[in-house]
């Protein structure tokens, strides 16, 4: 099983070096603990990538298959192509926003950042039904303008449809990022080149947009990396010439011995891979850095009246279109018939009362699944941090860069990676262990845990070592230090850690639809998705999906609160 083999670990000797056998016997259980249910699932989809089907050995003919098959090279560069066309999309409509916002004195610029950021909370497969409501060949938009002019626009027709459902979703991870690399540029570099006779769309071209080019990339690159791996919008929108469409198809229809399936996985891979590394390259050996003594943020200046409505214009036509999956899920949610004309015949609340009554499953699935999960990724975050940061643990970083991996595997490679890797396995009544509910848990934490790791490792950062050497210097033993002082001290950040993978885990469909085997056993997501299948189940599946995004956004308000009060409790501290 050389296939598994993919990271050079530590030896047990390195580990034991500086370490407590408290602090080693840790980082062993974390290691075991990403090997079960990282690397050898994703070893697996590798190994049999590259093995022969039957006997065993190394081979490269799946691969040869691959490239020499149609189906699966449209679909490789159709993958290519929407997540291309998405991130150019959404630069469009992030651009715009996060330069009004940073650069003039714009009255509501907070409002509309928080307003550009809604798009996140709802899943983007439930988006891409509430759109096909609103822009789809006989939804409401195109109604009136056959009504009107006699002729329809293809929004939502094969992947135009895809690309426009992503670019409205993911485009906050542009705005977010090129946001506050445009907050950051010194003023004074604007100033000189004004001075030098540059201005207006040249000035924004040659030297503000360069200059915050490295958030641009960290943002266009993690649009890409997300689009290419999405197996739920392609399927729902009855697009199935991708590549994570094909992998799930592959596994589903023809079974987990399907090699191809694997090979589609490993592309998906090695794209994201890919994507993330030339993203690096591109802003490798360049100088970004213009914060200057006595500097700031990028100065802002009035608009002119003229320019004030222009500006106001663009913004409000911008958020109107991003909110619109919003206000098309929750019409569909109260609606009895939406169907050929623009709004719906008539209103109801059945639709509620059905999951309260019916559907609740996929609600109290979801509030088990994803707890663990997030409790799981907060345990395992809060431990690496300590190991990295309060140790001399040889080997720590290893653990900090194996959970954080977990970002570049796709959801739908984890899925047939715990297939595989699980299926042959018995539980005592001879189920196989892929069966077993626990394992769409384990599934969420593993890609969730990238997550929680960060907003650990950033409150350790910010929690004193002479707290913890004066507690030690007192009596108090390292664990009962880290039970007594650090965690406390930790306690926002791993709350916030827990609720960002909570609400993140809530939503996730990529692994739990490969997983999930019975209905009593699916979450909220997957709920959504069957309901979503066919026109009766629509308008329960629109009400599950209020009840989704209700659920991530209370998550995110409860982040940023505690988000704010830390700040301020810090700042009081001072």
């Amino acid at each position: 099983m050389g296939g598994f083999a993919l990271f050079h670990l530590p030896t047990i000797g390195q580990l034991r070096r500086s370490a407590t056998p408290g602090q080693f016997a840790l980082a062993l259980a974390i290691f075991i603990f990403l090997i079960l249910f990282l690397v050898i699932p994703v070893g697996t989809v590798i190994y049999v990538a590259f093995t022969e089907r039957g006997t065993g050995s190394f081979t490269l003919v799946n691969f040869q298959d691959f490239f020499s098959n149609d189906l699966f090279m449209r679909s490789l560069w159709n993958s290519i192509w929407v997540s291309a066309m998405t991130v150019v999309w959404a630069s469009v409509i992030a651009l715009p926003l996060a330069y009004l916002t940073t650069r003039f004195e714009f009255r509501g610029a907070v409002l509309i950042q928080t307003l550009g950021f809604l798009p996140l909370v709802m899943p983007p497969f439930v988006g891409a039904v509430a759109l096909q409501m609103l822009f789809g060949r006989n939804g409401t938009f195109n109604l009136l303008l056959d009504d009107t002019f006699g002729f329809k626009i293809p929004f939502m027709e094969g992947l135009s449809g895809v690309v426009f459902v992503q670019a409205l979703h993911y485009f906050p991870f542009i705005l977010v990022n090129l946001s506050t690399s445009l907050r950051n540029i010194d003023r004074s570099m604007e100033e000189a080149a004004q001075n030098l006779g540059c201005s207006g769309f040249r000035l924004f071209r040659r030297v503000v947009f360069p200059l915050a080019m490295p958030g641009f990339v960290a943002g266009a690159s993690l649009v890409f990396v997300k689009v290419f791996d999405d197996l739920a919008t392609p399927l729902l929108l009855n697009v199935k010439e991708m590549l994570a469409p094909q992998a799930y198809l592959r596994v589903t229809s023809i079974g987990i011995a399907d090699p191809m399936g694997y090979v589609i996985s490993v592309m998906l891979i090695v794209g994201s891979v890919l994507v993330v590394w030339l993203s690096a390259q591109a802003l490798k050996g360049k100088d970004y850095a213009t914060v200057q003594r006595g500097g700031g943020g990028l100065s802002k200046r009035k608009l002119k009246p003229l320019e004030g409505l222009m500006a106001y214009s663009v913004v409000v036509f911008l958020l109107a279109l991003v909110l619109m999956p919003h206000f098309g899920l929750l019409l569909m949610s109260f609606a009895t018939v939406w169907s050929f004309s623009p709004l719906p015949d008539a209103f109801t609340l059945s639709h509620y009362g059905r999951v309260f009554d019916d559907s609740w499953v996929y609600v109290k699935n979801t509030l088990i699944y994803a707890s663990m999960a997030a409790g799981i990724d907060v345990v395992i975050g809060t431990a690496i941090a300590y190991l990295m940061l309060r140790t001399k643990l040889i080997g720590r970083h290893w653990l900090d860069w194996l959970a954080t991996a977990a970002l570049a595997i796709p959801g739908v490679v984890i899925g047939i990676g715990y297939l595989r890797t699980f299926y042959d396995i018995s539980l005592p009544g001879g189920a196989p262990l892929a069966s077993f509910w626990m394992i769409i848990v384990l599934a969420l934490a593993i890609r969730r845990l990238p997550y929680a790791l960060r907003a650990c490792v950033a409150a350790l950062q910010q929690v004193s070592v002479s707290l913890e050497e004066a507690a030690e210097n007192m009596g108090a033993t390292k664990a009962r230090t880290v039970r007594r002082i650090v965690v406390p001290l930790m306690a926002g950040g791993i709350l916030a850690g827990f609720v960002t993978s909570f609400s993140t885990a809530a939503v996730e469909l990529s692994a739990t639809l490969m997983l999930v085997q019975a209905n009593a056993d699916a979450p909220l997501a997957y709920g959504i998705y069957v309901f979503m299948q066919s026109a009766a189940g629509r308008g329960a599946g629109a009400a599950l999906g209020v009840v989704a995004v209700v659920f991530v956004g209370l998550c995110a308000f409860i982040t940023h609160l505690i988000v704010e009060r830390s700040q301020r409790s810090k700042g009081f501290e001072s």
